[in-house]
């Protein structure tokens, strides 16, 4: 039976829906986020005439755009709220979060981030699988690849492979449908599959594509001439992808944190060094450092090598 498994990491909680070995989902949250689903209050800064939208300044300083205004809502009045959309950052602007204004009985935060069991760490090489996917935006599959992209419109999947282009576009869909999962995406999506000139084929790659997602809750056009589809989900916030695409070296620093956990976990040795790209020594925070220390038991020492790739940290133990 599938369980979301959750890690709770240094700068990052991670989440994996696991059925045996196989990874069917997987979220991240970082500490300090807003979260769909959490309640928050603020002030309404401004109101838009003739609607019933605004912007409200939350107490953490964060903007929200909040819709569903009640008529006698006014700038200025102090309001309980949910958020519905986690803000979320693209290269040159940031979406702001979204929000509604609370019903009366709301008492309590309540997050969308998956309910599962807390685990020391997850089973080897499952969140690197997934961390190396979303990384390169790009999953596998016989005879080809699908290629996964953000862009301020949508996520765009490009689909490339060997075969004629019926075949290449049925072996794409249970990567795409896993690339959905895995890199935790929503909002509005496009799929660019090879340009299918027959009616039969491309309801062919219409049902197996609604087979594929039909645990996944969206809405889809069906294939048109050029072979493009589009699906619009929920979107609660940033996806992994959206992540690397804005804050890469923040992603591998947190990675490289969870190697040294790993190094630390298996192996002997009084002190642990974390070796990394110097762009990644600059992004490691003393009190997370600090957290690896307590956590592992070791001094921790930071090395820099212009050589690594910025993905590519390396742990190890040292006996003094």
């Amino acid at each position: 039976m599938a369980e979301w498994l959750i890690e709770e990491g240094i700068g990052e909680t991670r989440a994996l829906l696991i059925d045996g070995e196989q990874v069917l989902a997987a979220q991240a949250f970082w500490p300090g986020e807003l979260r769909a689903g959490q309640a928050v209050r603020g002030q309404l800064t401004a109101k838009l005439k003739g609607a019933r939208r605004g912007v409200a300044l939350l107490d953490s300083g964060a903007e929200a755009l909040v819709d569903h205004l009640p008529p006698h809502v006014t700038e200025g009045q102090s309001l309980e709220m949910i958020i519905t959309r986690a803000p979320i950052a693209e290269r040159g602007r940031l979406k702001r979060a979204q929000a509604r204004v609370a019903p009366p009985d709301t008492t309590a935060t309540h997050t969308l981030f998956p309910q599962g069991r807390i685990v020391r760490r997850f089973p080897a090489g499952l969140w690197e699988d997934v961390w190396h996917a979303a990384s390169a935006g790009s999953l596998d599959f016989p005879g080809g690849e699908v290629l996964v992209s953000v862009t301020p419109a949508m996520t765009v999947i490009d689909i490339d492979g060997i075969g004629t282009p019926r075949e290449i576009a049925l072996a794409a869909v249970p990567a795409i449908a896993r690339a959905l999962a895995w890199f935790d995406i929503g909002g509005n999506i496009g799929i660019d599959f090879p340009t299918l000139a027959e009616k039969a084929d491309r309801r062919a790659v219409d049902e197996a594509l609604g087979a594929a997602l039909s645990g996944w809750p969206h809405e889809r056009t069906a294939m048109n001439g050029f072979g493009f589809v589009q699906l619009v989900a929920r979107l609660d916030g940033p996806s992994l992808l959206h992540r690397f695409a804005t804050a890469r070296i923040g992603a591998a620093a947190r990675m490289a944190l969870r190697r040294a956990e790993i190094a630390a976990d298996n192996g002997a040795g009084r002190s642990l060094l974390l070796t990394v790209h110097p762009a990644l020594k600059a992004k490691l925070k003393d009190s997370w450092l600090a957290d690896l220390s307590r956590r592992t038991g070791r001094t921790v020492d930071i090395a820099a090598d212009p050589t690594l790739a910025i993905e590519a940290a390396n742990a190890q133990l040292l006996a003094s």
